[in-house]
Parts: C-alpha cells; sequence; structure tokens
C-alpha cells in the first residue's frame, strides 16, 4: 500500500520532496508540509496538513481528536480509491502555503 501511495503521490506533485518528520515520512514542496503516511494500528494513515481548507470529499476523512490534520485510512490495497487520493493531493497543494486556523 504504501509504494501505490508512493507512486500517486510522487506522479500527482512531482515536484514534491520525501522528508522524514517526526519519524514519518512527508512530503513537503517548496517548505510547506503536503502530507504524512503512517502505518500504524492495523491501517495506512495518509495525513493532510491544509485539510480544514478542503472542500472535496470531506466524507472520506478521518480526524479522531486532531484539530487540524485529517486523513484517509486504508486497511487493504483494495480500499484505495486513486481519484479522491488525487483529488485531495491537489487540494493540499492548492492550499499549502495558508495558515492553519485556530479559532
Amino acid at each position: 500500500m504504501l509504494l501505490q501511495v508512493q507512486v500517486i503521490v510522487e506522479s500527482t506533485l512531482p515536484e514534491a520532496e520525501l522528508l522524514f518528520k517526526w519519524r514519518v515520512p512527508f512530503y513537503y514542496v517548496e517548505k510547506a508540509p503536503i502530507c504524512y503516511l503512517n502505518v500504524t494500528k492495523g491501517y495506512l494513515d495518509i495525513g493532510f496538513w491544509a485539510a480544514q481548507y478542503f472542500t472535496d470529499h470531506l466524507d472520506k476523512l478521518q480526524s479522531d481528536k486532531r484539530k487540524y490534520v485529517r486523513s484517509l485510512r486504508f486497511r487493504n490495497q483494495d480500499e484505495i480509491e486513486n481519484d479522491i487520493l488525487i483529488e485531495l493531493l491537489e487540494q493540499a497543494y492548492q492550499h499549502r502555503n495558508k495558515k492553519i486556523i485556530t479559532s
């Protein structure tokens, strides 16, 4: 699953740079975080930093108790919807330089 997602991210945002922050792989564009990949509790979590600005596919995103980050979660490869992931990556790219709204 990680490799499939990595291919999708890197083909959608070829300028994205893969770095390791907070012990997980993060994709950045121009020093702005786009998303992170984390395998935890039996699923792949793709967290989006700018999710509070997203307008599409909000029903697919999980927030749990996180204030700002929202994520897609997949337990197996068949659950990955490439089109939705691409659209969310494009939204993350579009909003990459916006500040987090805290109130």
